[in-house]
């Protein structure tokens, strides 16, 4: 049976010492975020996923979901229960808007939450989890009548909801959609078409699901400049609040997938259902993005998340399995074999795992509170900075994140050797559930292009050069310590690769367009690859200040400095291979013909 504790310790060091969450209590929203409340969400929230969540993690994933011949969808046994009781203590409200009946506070917490949930079961955490992004639309779309009308209910949990873009023959090009909606005399929308891959489209833990869902109005443009969207409830609700008659949509299958099973991933029959349009028609792709940012961000997390649990579970193994000796000689000479731990490939697979998971979460939540001060920062200008560098960001937050997290999965499950290819172990989920966050919510090749081919050139380049002072500046400050020296050194060198790759794009990519999509990937990787060498920076500064203080602890504070010199010396040196990879151009990308590739 795997196991799962919610990583608490770290994530109370990150908050806490790291971001200093407390020192913007003069911002507003953060008033309440003091380190006492802060600590005993954070606390909490990990008492509430391994007592509660955890547990039905394996056998969620063996039941499933299950459509009925009336078109409904149960979740698997417990999921209901722990859903009223995870809405009964407000965790879904935490950094939702108190005009809405949300607790207020810094997305920080909110998506130290959303990591615990989706470790401890990724397939719970999406019911929840994919209503964040409707919240977001609904609040920056939607009309005051809507917002008056969703948006209390949806934040309380009461209602979740779900977006609905991908069609059957399109999934990134949603200018191909082929949904419509046809105006009525009443000011509302007939809806019809079909949706696929749609996550949480319908299941029984709450009485209401609003459909966020894209479609084209009579006459809109056939492209992406034609895409309306429309809030499509499975339930009407009336004028009062109270739910009315069935919606004319219905659930016409449930995906049979990889992974992530305990969550009905649907396909959605709208047979003119009623709808109403969010914001203005032909500018739903605007609305579109605003969701799809918060669910890239959430897809992040997940990375992180599937991580994390596989590490956990590889690390107990590899300290019980006994297999072999030591290369230097018996650990345990009265013992038969040595625990799995002694062996430096073992080593450097739980190594690599535990330093992209600390270095993940940093980053995870230094965005957050970039989310946070994109609102809330005193001035206009740091306003701008923060969203500026949360906008280039999410990308590789997804994408390097998803990828990173995935390649952790099956490592971990290598740390277990056979007995992780057999399923009552638990270590197959977890790559299975990794496998998916590198393909929706925009697959991580259209995140690396979202990097290159938008967020780069976007303003004159201002969000990168942003990203550099950064890094150029903390990387100058001085130190006695050697770790935090070594780590500086190394981070300033991939970051001069970086500066280089991105130069390479500006010169090239006007002229030679298929250099930008062949380099987009490997650039994606790289700014990752730096992004968690600023934050292994900063964690490596903190650990070693904190170390000098009295009753400091002090294998917690010398781990991370060996995990910052890891990345130094093990990750760090990929920024020069990556870059040449950018260089490399599209020549051989591009070099065969469709025949060739046959031959």
């Amino acid at each position: 049976m795997p196991v799962f504790q919610a990583p608490t310790r770290d994530t109370r060091f990150v908050v806490n010492e790291v971001l200093g969450l407390e020192s913007y209590g003069h911002l507003p929203g953060f008033e309440a975020a003091t380190r006492d409340l802060t600590d005993s969400v954070i606390e909490e929230a990990g008492r509430f996923v391994n007592e509660v969540v955890a547990p039905l993690n394996l056998s969620g994933d063996q039941e499933g979901c299950t459509r009925h011949p009336d078109g409904s969808v149960t979740t698997p046994k417990g999921f209901k229960e722990a859903y009223a009781r995870y809405i009964e203590a407000g965790w879904g409200t935490l950094a939702a808007p108190e005009v809405y009946g949300g607790q207020g506070l810094p997305h920080v917490i909110g998506f130290v939450m959303e990591e615990y949930l989706a470790s401890a079961n990724q397939a719970f955490a999406m019911y929840p989890g994919l209503a964040n992004g409707a919240i977001s639309a609904i609040s920056s779309k939607g009309s005051p009548e809507q917002q008056a009308m969703y948006l209390p209910k949806m934040v309380s949990g009461e209602w979740l909801g779900t977006m609905n873009l991908t069609e059957p023959h399109c999934g990134t090009d949603l200018g191909l959609i082929r949904t419509r909606a046809e105006p009525q005399a009443d000011g509302s929308y007939s809806v019809t078409g079909t949706k696929i891959f749609i996550s949480a489209g319908d299941h029984d833990l709450c009485e209401n699901i609003i459909h966020l869902v894209l479609a084209k109005t009579p006459g809109a443009p056939e492209s992406s400049k034609g895409i309306s969207l429309f809030i499509v409830p499975k339930f009407l609700v009336n004028a009062d609040g109270t739910l009315g008659e069935r919606n004319a949509v219905s659930v016409g299958s449930i995906e049979h997938k990889m992974g992530i099973h305990g969550n009905a991933t649907c396909v959605m029959n709208y047979d003119g259902a009623k709808g109403w349009l969010v914001g203005e028609e032909n500018k739903g792709l605007a609305a579109m993005f605003i969701m799809m940012n918060a669910a890239r961000l959430g897809v992040g997390i997940q990375g992180l998340a599937q991580a994390e649990a596989s590490y956990q579970n590889a690390l107990a193994y590899a300290l019980e399995r006994r297999q072999g000796r030591a290369l230097t000689g018996p650990a345990e000479p009265q013992q038969k074999a040595d625990p799995l731990l002694v062996h430096p490939d073992v080593r450097r697979m739980l190594m690599d795992a535990k330093m992209f998971i600390g270095g993940m979460r940093a980053l995870c939540l230094w965005g957050a509170l970039q989310v946070d001060l994109s609102h809330k920062a005193a001035t206009e200008e740091e306003r701008q900075a923060a969203d500026d560098l949360i906008s280039l960001l999410t990308p590789v937050i997804k994408g390097y994140g998803t990828d990173m997290g995935y390649k952790t999965a099956t490592d971990m499950q290598q740390v277990w050797g056979g007995h992780g290819y057999i399923a009552e172990n638990g270590m197959d989920q977890f790559v299975r559930d990794a496998r998916i966050a590198m393909i929706y919510e925009g697959a991580n090749g259209v995140q690396a292009m979202d990097l290159v081919g938008r967020k780069l050139a976007l303003n004159g380049g201002r969000a990168i050069q942003r990203l550099f002072a950064v890094i150029d500046a903390e990387c100058a400050e001085e130190s006695a310590h050697e770790t935090v020296k070594l780590v500086a050194e190394r981070l300033a060198k991939a970051t001069g690769h970086l500066k280089a790759a991105t130069m390479w794009f500006l010169q090239h990519g006007m002229t030679d367009r298929n250099a930008v999509g062949a380099g987009a990937y490997a650039y994606m990787t790289l700014t990752g690859v730096v992004s968690l060498g600023l934050m292994w920076l900063r964690m490596a500064k903190v650990a070693a200040a904190a170390l000098g203080e009295e009753g400091a602890d002090t294998a917690f504070y010398e781990a991370k400095l060996t995990c910052a010199r890891h990345w130094a010396l093990r990750f760090a040196p990929q920024a020069g291979s990556l870059r040449y990879e950018v260089e490399a151009g599209a020549e051989t990308v591009m070099g065969l013909t469709a025949e060739q590739f046959a031959a």
